[in-house]
């Protein structure tokens, strides 16, 4: 089966910077999208960027120009460099990737959800 396994979250002053990693695993065909999203207490799950299989990127206009998302092909793994973090920034982040197992259609699948805290 395929899992999408994250790291980096934790605690930091506002102004600081902090990098997430999202590594897939399992019997991968393909990876077509990959991104992340974060949920904060009382609000919805929101898009924060993406990645298509080329490295075309998009991005929520609240994270423009501080946070920049890439991906290394060959470790199927997506990461987000966060910078200028702000305590709205504070949220449960969780990555995504529209995979193709090695058995099976194309399938949606989330990562565990790491939390992210800006301290003011």
């Amino acid at each position: 089966q395929v899992q999408l396994v994250e790291s980096g979250g934790g605690l930091v002053q506002a102004g600081g910077s902090l990098r997430l990693s999202c590594a897939a695993s399992g019997s991968i065909f393909s990876i077509n999208a990959m991104g992340w999203y974060r949920q904060a207490p009382g609000k919805q799950r929101e898009l924060v960027a993406i990645i298509t299989s080329g490295g075309s990127t998009n991005y929520a206009d609240s994270v423009k120009g501080r946070f920049t998302i890439s991906r290394d092909n060959a470790k199927n793994t997506v990461y987000l460099q966060m910078n200028s973090l702000k305590p709205e920034d504070t949220a449960v982040y969780y990555c995504n990737a529209l995979i193709k197992a090695s058995v099976g259609p194309v399938f949606n699948y989330w990562g565990q959800g790491t939390q992210v805290t800006v301290s003011s």
